[in-house]
């Protein structure tokens, strides 16, 4: 199976989780996708749901010479690292800190460009959905959880329409519940199973914002 786009795989799991909505699992839901691509999944979500959709801005910390190896994820201004794949390359936390600031530099001026002046949302005794287009190794995604388990919500889900079964076994214990449909034995990378992956811009992002209203989380 793969999706055609993220559109549909957001469709896909918008289903799901209207389903848990009825039964009262997801109480007074924000919807909160992590750039770039979980963007486009995460507008099918929060249209389904009525909800409203802001971005929280997390970014992977890749090896050096290699930067599609995740070693780590910034999120806001904690840094979380995978030990396991720091001492398997023979990486130090100071060799990483050029990469650690050019991602902080690009976090940044993403939060800014993307959140325009809005304050970040206000989760508190919300359900927290945070949403991407796919699990790989999810290292980025636990940065994002645990940054939003500080900002108080009821509930915190990790949504996402496919994933590697061992990046959502590793992750259960970071959420409320990990929603994650499709979990392929022999994963590889997320853009296996989407026929259009193409990258986004931030054009896109800003498209997708306006597309969901541009409604904030705050309250009224």
């Amino acid at each position: 199976m793969r999706f055609h786009d993220r559109a549909e795989a957001g469709r896909a799991l918008a289903e799901l989780l209207s389903a848990m909505r009825e039964q009262g699992a997801l109480p007074d839901p924000v919807v909160l996708a992590l750039p770039r691509g979980g963007v486009a999944v995460a507008v099918e979500v929060a249209r389904a749901l009525d909800a409203p959709l802001d971005v929280l801005v997390v970014r992977k910390i890749g090896a050096p010479h290699q930067e599609e190896y995740g070693v780590g994820a910034l999120a806001g201004e904690d840094v979380l690292y995978d030990e396991a794949a720091l001492e398997r390359l023979g990486l130090t936390e100071s060799r990483l800190a050029p990469v650690v600031e050019r991602e902080r530099r690009e976090l940044q001026r993403r939060e800014r460009l993307y959140r325009q002046g809005r304050p970040a949302p206000d989760l508190r005794g919300r359900t927290a959905i945070v949403v991407d287009d796919g699990l790989a190794t999810g290292g980025t995604a636990r940065a994002a959880l645990r940054a939003v388990r500080r900002l108080a919500p009821r509930r915190t889900v990790l949504a996402v329409p496919v994933g590697s079964p061992e990046a959502v076994t590793l992750l259960r214990p970071e959420a409320d519940e990990v929603v994650c449909p499709y979990q392929p034995v022999t994963f590889m990378a997320v853009g296996l199973w989407y026929e259009d992956f193409e990258q986004l811009s931030d054009d896109d992002v800003l498209d997708a914002l306006r597309t969901a209203g541009g409604r904030h989380p705050g309250r009224a």
